[in-house]
């Protein structure tokens, strides 16, 4: 996330505030390929072995298990694809929203008109963030952690006071 000086800007249409939000993933791509090459051979080794006594179905439900964990992991991959890009300027905020295809759906407000709403819970802290003006609204960051949105929502909410206050 990034954010600017709205102080020594003097085009309206230039950003004061920028960030592109994405989803966390725990396992790395290197990550994954040892597990899947850990859980491959075993998942090879034992199937065999179940097979060699006599247990066929059993070396059939470990390649399965095999074909089913790669297949939740490169879903797990491909929805980490997703992106907002955001960003606030005197004249525009912009939601950019990138789904794991590629595909770009763009909101647009009127930063005068623009509400910045944020739910919270007690214990866990920001649970939902949606920009709204009179016309239409849409969620930002669903995706992120706790802590994130908590980050991201500071940080949007003082560049929406900066542009607003500012005439």
């Amino acid at each position: 996330m990034t954010e600017r000086n709205a102080d020594t800007d003097t085009d309206t249409s230039r950003p004061i505030f920028a960030a592109e939000l994405f989803p966390h993933r725990s396992l790395g791509r290197k990550g994954f390929k040892v597990m899947l090459t850990l859980t491959g051979v075993f998942c090879l080794i034992y199937g065999v072995v179940f097979i060699l006594r006599g247990a066929w179905p059993i070396g059939l439900f470990l390649g399965a298990d095999f074909i089913l964990l790669y297949g939740a992991f490169w879903l797990n991959y491909r929805s980490g694809r997703v992106r907002e890009e955001v960003t606030v300027s005197r004249t525009d905020v912009s939601i950019r929203k990138f789904s794991p295809s590629g595909r770009m759906v763009e909101h647009r407000f009127n930063p005068f008109w623009t509400r910045f709403l944020v739910r919270r819970h007690r214990e866990i802290g920001v649970v939902s963030m949606h920009v709204r003006d009179t016309s239409h609204d849409t969620d930002v960051g669903s995706f992120l952690n706790p802590e994130d949105r908590e980050s991201f929502a500071k940080a949007f909410k003082r560049a929406l006071a900066t542009v607003t206050q500012r005439i």
